[in-house]
């Protein structure tokens, strides 16, 4: 059985949790209200621990609706209790970023500024001019939206120079060496 499709999901203070007939799971908090369908093949039942997911048969393509369909409602609830955040970090030199009204404008390296206009449900910030930071309570939006970001100018192998997520760890390539005389 899924180690994560046994475990319950549980529902903190403030957070309201709706099953309709068609695995419709709605669910309402703090920061807003999201939605999504689960599969069919899986049932999501409210227990007295939390939200519950089961399934009847042990076919390949259930098994992997099981776990996700448990990590889906999972991410609904922290969303909605919590909400998720994407640190983005800017190197390079002249790299920058600012927030006008809700566009984020960057500076990259380009003969033009790059504006990206948030998308629905999804803030941006920029505490300082390298850093960005996405939020939202749809972590599939938060993630998207910070990669659309980084695609702009993805790290180079050798500077550095780029955008990359906080903790991102870019391997490194060792540039030409003078050897020929």
């Amino acid at each position: 059985m899924s180690r994560i499709g046994k475990k319950p999901v549980a529902i903190p203070a403030g957070v309201e949790v709706k099953v309709d007939d068609n695995n419709l799971v709605t669910v309402k908090g703090p920061k807003g209200e999201l939605q999504g369908q689960v599969s069919k093949l899986v049932k999501v039942e409210m227990k007295e621990d939390g939200l519950e997911v089961t399934r009847d048969s042990d076919e390949r393509t259930v098994r992997s609706q099981h776990g996700l369909a448990r990590t889906l409602i999972a991410n609904m609830v922290e969303g909605v209790s919590q909400g998720f955040e994407r640190k983005l970090l800017l190197e390079g030199v002249g790299y920058r970023a600012e927030k006008k009204g809700n566009t984020l404008v960057m500076q990259l390296g380009y003969s033009h500024p790059v504006e990206m206009v948030d998308p629905e449900g999804i803030t941006t910030e920029t505490p300082d001019a390298t850093t960005i930071l996405v939020k939202g309570i749809d972590k599939s939006l938060v993630g998207n939206y910070a990669a659309n970001i980084r695609a702009w100018r993805e790290p180079e192998p050798y500077k550095g120079k780029g955008i990359r997520y906080e903790g991102e760890q870019i391997r490194r390539k060792e540039g030409k060496t003078g050897a020929g005389a």
